[in-house]
């Protein structure tokens, strides 16, 4: 019924204690979750490494998963440590040397009010072998479109947890840009500042100085954001956290995505749609190339997380293959 056409390698699953083929069908279409997107999810990436694969900041990503249940009032149906190991196993279960791993935890069957009081809550848990999710605008940057959409506002909604309904925003904006011709979408906030992409924090570089928002701003702070934070300053550079006007974006001389699908992916142009009355124009952001300071800082990442750099194994969790 349901091949893995787009999840490579991915032969099995993970559903409430046992372990299924990625084929079969186990949710029922009334689940309150599929209705109104009353879910929480993670989005993790395992490494491949010299000692085997190794979960990337696994502790940081579980935490998160409790706390955006907790946003829902979902009483989580396994241990932190319970779903720590599910994760490790699933990564062996498919042999995988690196992978996407994603956790969800939703409200499944049991009513359609809106409030899901006769709804279990039931956890799933998927690996697949997934490669960039740009593709090759990683290294050679991406050309996105600052959408009409303001993100969704701090004050509406807890921003600091992944809840799965917030993401049909994402969707809608993220296939606006696409249908546009662009690769990715951009959002600002109700202030007209610099939000985040649909999935991704949002960083800019000015004469040295590396920049990012937080909260504040209506970003989701994710994991990768603040491990680019810490290698930044373990490097040597300035970094400041505040408000990013779009000003400052469009006249930065670099800017990059920060997130786990995405991990480091500069923008190189940018398509100003923000104002619908207005006619779109067109920028390069800085020389129209992958900066020197993103270039640096991919490069850290990319050995901290398949285990090259000592000083950040730290943020690694062996998953034992």
């Amino acid at each position: 019924m349901f091949n893995n056409t787009r999840f490579p390698r991915a032969k099995k699953f993970w559903y409430m204690g046992k372990l299924y083929d990625w084929n079969h069908p186990n949710i029922h279409v009334m689940s309150h979750a599929l209705h109104y997107g009353t879910s929480v999810f993670e989005g993790i990436r395992a490494y491949k490494t010299s000692k085997g694969p190794a979960v990337f900041r696994l502790p940081e990503h579980v935490d998160r998963l409790f706390h955006s249940a907790s946003t829902l009032s979902m009483e989580v149906p396994y241990s932190k440590e319970e779903i720590t190991e599910v994760i490790k196993s699933i990564i062996k279960e498919n042999k995988l040397e690196s992978a996407y791993i994603r956790p969800l935890l939703f409200y499944s069957f049991g009513n359609l009010g809106l409030v899901p009081k006769f709804s279990p809550v039931e956890l799933t848990i998927g690996a697949w072998d997934w490669g960039a999710y740009l593709g090759g605008k990683t290294e050679k940057g991406a050309n996105v479109y600052i959408s009409p959409w303001k993100r969704i506002h701090h004050s509406q909604l807890k921003m600091t947890a992944k809840l799965g309904g917030v993401y049909v925003q994402s969707a809608i904006s993220g296939m606006e840009a696409r249908s546009l011709g662009y690769d990715e979408a951009v959002f600002l906030n109700l202030e007209g500042n610099i939000a985040e992409g649909p999935g991704e924090n949002i960083f800019i570089v000015k004469a040295g100085v590396l920049k990012t928002n937080d909260k504040t701003e209506s970003v989701l702070e994710g994991i990768t954001r603040a491990s680019v934070l810490e290698i930044a300053k373990n490097l040597g550079l300035e970094t400041h956290i505040g408000l990013m006007t779009k000003e400052d974006f469009l006249e930065a001389d670099e800017v990059f995505f920060t997130g786990t699908a995405i991990e480091i992916t500069p923008i190189i142009r940018a398509a100003d749609g923000s104002n619908p009355q207005a006619e779109k124009k067109e920028y390069t952001i800085g020389s129209g190339k992958t900066g020197d300071i993103t270039q640096k800082l991919a490069k850290t990442f990319n050995g901290a997380v398949r285990g090259n750099i000592k000083e950040y194994e730290k943020w690694l969790s062996y998953a034992g293959v």
